[in-house]
């Protein structure tokens, strides 16, 4: 399940994440998955992902800008379209979601998960558009799972621990989330997107490969998950998958104007 990709090596990768933006008006999930029937116990989704791709992540502080490619990769590969950003694209989307500017590095400074999903909204990344953005509990296992296998993904900051950085598989230590495993010790990173999940562990892209996590240290670590709605997962003409209620959620959408 977990065949694809090699583990990155962390010496040579950057980071890139703020602090988590909380708005008070960003759209929870839970509200709207109404009748949606329980997802599978398990779900492969990575076989189907090839040519990932750094997206410039190793260079820049871009990792919310690259997690947007890693999404639009997932969708179309498992729609039977792959699409292959271009570093360019991904530059751009840093640039204009972000603030950064190639001639000042002082810009290299991150982005907020929620100023990126809210440029997207507006600017679709290489045409590739996106309807909505509803927030997940990531401490919520079964909803997790429901917002990424009817969705095809999700957007994931997470507070990375100094103990991520020598881990096969991302885990909460046995002496816990102190010392080098406290979190946000090493610093904040962006994981998009989500792929695979059993019982014991989830996989998702970073750096340009797969990476393993287990539940207890997704629940640990993530301070902030979004599944995103776009039509290159769920095709166009259709708003969601049956038992998601997408009329309430247009109907909020158009009442907070987004």
């Amino acid at each position: 399940m977990f065949g694809f990709g090699k583990d990155p090596v962390h010496a040579g990768v950057k980071l890139g994440k703020k602090a988590a933006k909380y708005d008070a008006r960003t759209l929870r999930f839970s509200t709207y998955k109404g009748t949606l029937a329980p997802a599978p116990e398990t779900y492969d989704f990575s076989s189907r992902i090839s040519n990932l791709g750094m997206c410039l992540n190793d260079t820049l502080g871009d990792c919310t800008a690259a997690g947007v490619a890693h999404l639009v990769q997932a969708w179309t590969g498992y729609n039977g379209v792959p699409f292959v950003p271009a570093d360019a694209s991904v530059l751009a989307l840093y640039e204009g979601s972000c603030g950064y500017n190639p001639a000042d590095p002082t810009t290299d400074a991150g982005g907020v998960l929620l100023d990126v999903l809210k440029y997207w909204k507006t600017n679709p990344f290489e045409g590739h558009e996106i309807d909505a953005y509803v927030s997940v509990d990531p401490k919520n296992k079964e909803e997790v799972k429901q917002a990424l296998f009817y969705f095809g993904g999700l957007y994931v900051g997470v507070q990375l621990p100094k103990s991520a950085q020598s881990q096969t598989v991302w885990d909460v230590p046995w002496y816990g989330a102190r010392g080098d495993a406290a979190v946000g010790s090493w610093g904040g990173h962006c994981i998009a997107n989500i792929l695979d999940y059993d019982d014991k562990t989830l996989t998702t892209i970073t750096w340009g490969a797969l990476k393993t996590m287990t539940w207890d240290w997704l629940s640990t670590y993530c301070d902030e998950m979004y599944v995103v709605l776009s039509p290159d997962w769920y095709g166009a003409g259709k708003v969601a998958p049956t038992g998601f209620n997408s009329a309430a959620l247009t109907t909020d959408l158009a009442l907070l104007g987004a």
